[in-house]
């Protein structure tokens, strides 16, 4: 199984995240926990797959799984693109 994103991707929440993940919201990967790695009983919640950790701009951190988060970019690093 591999992550379709890496430390420090920006991500976008998906509309039908449940709400403690702040859908429509961006944020950073701050970590990845693939299925055969997971230690602990909280991981075990999640469906099987991968589990990011991901950080808001206002420094909040969530769980979330890999369902729930598509490609997403801040304004900073659309360039000239995010001023149009």
């Amino acid at each position: 199984m591999t992550a379709l994103f890496t430390y420090n991707d920006t991500v976008k929440v998906t509309k039908d995240a449940p709400e403690q993940c702040r859908p429509g919201e961006l944020a950073s990967v701050v970590s990845i926990s693939l299925a055969t790695e997971r230690g602990g009983e909280f991981l075990k919640e999640f469906p099987h797959g991968v589990v990011y950790s991901i950080e808001f701009e206002d420094g909040c951190i969530v769980e979330i799984h890999e369902d729930f988060v598509e490609k997403g970019a801040f304004p900073s690093e659309l360039g000239d693109r995010g001023t149009r």
